[in-house]
């Protein structure tokens, strides 16, 4: 599973002209699927990302997580992440988890982030569809993250 998160002061995601989730200050999640990942990927990763002390205190040092500051969280399925291009011109997928199985992690990965005390506010896009993803990132901070450790 990948991550890639953005700390924003605000983030939303529109898909057909209508806003279906919007944020404000928080972490934007773009998330991609493999075909291994397992509740041990998204364990991890949830608990990363809420933990992740990126945002700033009283001394403008990065020494506060998501749940101290209790902000909000935008999670928005990415398929692209899972891409390849090490070979060749085009991306290859093949390490992407298929859609039924895809859909069912991100939606599980959507509920373990649920069950933490402290996030203001959870909101997401819409699995599969062709969304248009709006942010102003706050940093900038940009953050990728492998649950396989690959990078």
């Amino acid at each position: 599973m990948r991550v890639v998160i953005q700390r924003v002061s605000e983030s939303s995601v529109v898909v057909d002209n209508n806003t279906v989730g919007s944020i404000g200050k928080g972490i934007l999640v773009l998330l991609g699927v493999g075909h291994d990942d397992t509740q041990t990927d998204i364990d991890y990763l949830c608990e990363k990302i809420v933990n992740l002390r990126i945002f700033e205190d009283d001394n403008s040092k990065m020494n506060l997580s998501l749940l101290d500051i209790e902000g909000e969280l935008l999670i928005v399925s990415q398929f692209t992440l899972m891409g390849d291009i090490r070979k060749g011109r085009r991306p290859n997928f093949t390490d992407a988890a298929k859609p039924d199985i895809a859909e069912k992690v991100y939606l599980d990965f959507i509920e373990k982030c649920k069950s933490y005390e402290g996030i203001k506010k959870i909101q997401t896009g819409v699995f599969g569809a062709d969304m248009k993803v709006n942010l102003i990132n706050d940093g900038p901070v940009t953050i990728l993250i492998d649950s396989k450790k690959q990078f």
